[in-house]
């Protein structure tokens, strides 16, 4: 099939995720990749410098992920998991329960991280109740934090602002400030220490009745890549445990090396209640997802009667196929060759930011691990995921080959990790020569209408 026969069937039956189909330009026609390459149907090269929705660790077609599916497919493709169990399953939760920290060891499987995050908040809430502690029956989350689609992920996730369509299908959640911060930063512990004032407050009338804490460790990642300190996050943590609230780690994007160390539980020297995994868990290759929590919480399930049990789950859950890519994928992990590939990027992204901390359109450069990002401040601009900027960015990056989306006047750079040294530089020769040419155009952007914080 051609480009304009794909094309043109796409117009009349594909509806895109986060595109607003009357204004947006035609897509990328990709046929094939390999590495951090993209190839369209003209065979025009494109970097993939955001992992294809920050899920490709390694790269695309990477052959050991390729042969670990075939292998499996050809043995076992798909098995219902109420009632059986298989290898690759059993293999994989034991594996994850060995990386995560402390009593992190009991694997819920489901199929991607709204899926995660609404596991976590099913089995905290059911917990509580299964416990005779029925007075918790609140659940807190923290402003600009995204946490998927379906309807609790949005309710915790109202912040983001994106969520206004449905915003009578949305369960109450309490949100509080969070600690934002960037390199240069010298209000940070000031602007720490009123968010944990805040905290405090909010726990001392409602610490008793509240049932969990959901927060994105170190990057909140839809909202524009704000990161908070390590520090800010364990006080945070303090102050829940205090008042015997349940926390929720949504690792969906930061797990799996993204943040410098395996987990931002890691990094950060936090041990949750739950940890939300999805994204880079099969490496980029299926859909797959997890909530890992502990035998104290696993065991209040266990009873005779049969609804104290969790009844929740997919059709797909631990699917083989997916659960033989996550393992090949974290032998990749592991291997010291990528440990020193997640430094080289972060080495790189830091020059590059010193280099481009001084430009005047530049704004709160800010850098965890593999994942560096920027504000576009343009004089009389917008800001926020509609700013104006966003499309003018979009589309020099594509004339240079980058596949980049920023998100509103946000640019950010999540690659896989075998991005090679030229590769990269050459994403940040695009990012320094696209803010060069808005500075010589030197026109205000506006945007006329508001819009969501940020999706991805």
């Amino acid at each position: 099939m051609t480009r304009d026969e794909l094309l043109r069937l796409d117009r009349a039956h594909v509806w895109h995720p986060f595109t607003q189909a009357h204004t947006a330009p035609e897509p990328l026609v990709v046929r094939r990749a390999h590495g951090a390459v993209l190839e369209d149907m003209d065979g025009r090269q494109v970097l993939d410098l955001i992992s294809s929705w920050w899920v490709n660790l390694h790269g695309h077609a990477h052959p050991a992920l390729v042969d670990a599916i075939a292998t499996q497919a050809a043995r076992l493709e798909q098995v219902i998991f109420a009632g059986t169990t298989h290898e690759p399953a059993v293999r994989l939760a034991s594996r994850l329960a060995g990386l995560l920290p402390g009593g992190l060891d009991r694997v819920f499987f489901s199929d991607n991280g709204s899926t995660a995050v609404e596991v976590a908040m099913k089995i905290a809430l059911q917990y509580c109740g299964n416990r005779g502690d029925g007075q918790r029956n609140r659940f807190l989350a923290f402003d600009g934090g995204y946490h998927g689609d379906t309807v609790g992920a949005m309710s915790a996730g109202v912040s983001s602002r994106f969520f206004t369509a449905w915003q009578e299908m949305l369960f109450p959640v309490d949100i509080l400030p969070v600690a934002a911060t960037w390199q240069g930063d010298a209000a940070v512990e000031a602007r720490e220490a009123e968010a944990l004032a805040a905290l405090d407050r909010h726990l001392a009338e409602h610490g008793a009745t509240t049932i969990a804490a959901l927060i994105e460790p170190l990057v909140q990642g839809a909202c524009g890549m704000r990161m908070h300190r390590p520090q800010f996050l364990r006080g945070v943590v303090e102050r829940l445990r205090a008042q015997g609230v349940l926390v929720i780690f949504d690792e969906v994007m930061t797990g799996f090396g993204r943040t410098g160390d395996l987990f931002a539980c890691l990094g950060a020297g936090v041990e949750p209640d739950f940890v939300c995994l999805s994204k880079g868990l099969t490496g980029g290759f299926l859909p797959m997802a997890v909530t890992v929590t502990t035998t104290a919480i696993h065991d209040a399930f266990l009873d005779e009667r049969v609804d104290r049990a969790f009844l929740h789950g997919h059709s797909f859950t631990a699917n083989p196929l997916g659960c033989a890519a996550a393992l090949a994928s974290l032998d990749l992990l592991l291997d010291d060759a990528c440990t020193a590939a997640r430094a080289r990027i972060g080495a790189i992204h830091a020059d590059r930011l010193a280099a481009l901390a001084d430009h005047p359109l530049v704004r709160r450069p800010r850098l965890q691990g593999t994942i560096a990002a920027l504000d576009v401040e343009v004089p009389g601009g917008d800001s926020g995921y509609a700013a104006a900027v966003g499309p003018r960015l979009r589309q020099s990056f594509g004339r240079d080959g980058l596949l980049i989306r920023p998100l509103g006047n946000v640019v950010y750079l999540l690659p896989p990790y075998c991005l090679s040294d030229d590769q990269l530089h050459r994403a940040w020769d695009g990012i320094a020569r696209a803010l060069d040419d808005l500075a010589a155009a030197g026109d205000g952007l506006t945007s006329p209408t508001s819009q969501p914080l940020g999706v991805p």
